[in-house]
């Protein structure tokens, strides 16, 4: 019998702060800032921006790491959202365009190693400067490092429903292939200028409440 399946950002949506941006704002050296504004601005994909800024690291894996543990935090009810959907019978992922090794880095802090999440991977580092590969990117298009609407649609072929919840760029595509949508910030602003039906929220506690209301429907 196929389930509903919800896929979730990570940066600003499972974690409350952008740990990506975070991470590039402490360790990337001088000329990052020119290249995030290209990418906010649309000019560039996060794929190319990533190759851009991947030079300009300063710093090893363990310092890195060391930061993402002092710094991170996840939104106050994911994890009660996470076992709601475990006692409800859904499948929880996590589909990031941000990096795996600081994702693994928070859900091991928290517990939540199970949780299987897809995200563009970090190979070496080099002191000055990292290598980042791409193993989701949809080579059609090739604009984000990890192609989210093409995990959605992949998924979808096991799934009766898909669920997105996203708050940012990345998650414009996937919120246009997925059943159901939960935006905050610039998804939402996107989703209601192209017409993508979405429902609001805040923290995972509104996502939650309206599942909730849902079953007892």
């Amino acid at each position: 019998m196929k389930k509903t399946l919800i896929i979730c950002d990570f940066d600003g949506t499972a974690c409350s702060v952008d740990m990506g941006s975070k991470i590039i704002d402490r360790f990337a050296g001088e000329g990052w800032r020119e290249i995030d504004r290209a990418y906010c601005t649309e000019e560039i994909g996060s794929r190319l921006a990533y190759t851009r800024v991947a030079p300009l690291f300063r710093g090893t894996r363990g310092q890195m790491v060391e930061y993402v543990h002092a710094t991170a935090t996840l939104d106050p009810y994911f994890e009660d959202f996470y076992r709601f959907c475990q006692e409800q019978g859904y499948d929880l992922k996590i589909a990031s365009d941000g990096l795996d090794f600081y994702i693994e880095a928070v859900l091991r802090k928290y517990g939540l190693r199970d949780i299987e999440f897809y995200a563009n991977s970090v190979t070496s580092w080099h002191g000055e400067g990292i290598v980042i590969d791409f193993p989701h990117l949809n080579s059609i298009c090739g604009k984000c490092g990890t192609c989210k609407s093409s995990i959605v649609k992949r998924l979808s072929e096991q799934y009766e429903k898909i669920v997105y919840i996203g708050d940012s760029y990345s998650d414009v595509c996937p919120a246009r292939t997925a059943d159901l949508v939960f935006a905050k910030d610039i998804l939402y602003e996107k989703c209601h200028n192209n017409g993508t039906a979405c429902v609001p929220y805040e923290n995972f506690r509104d996502v939650m409440e309206h599942f909730k209301k849902s079953v007892e429907c």
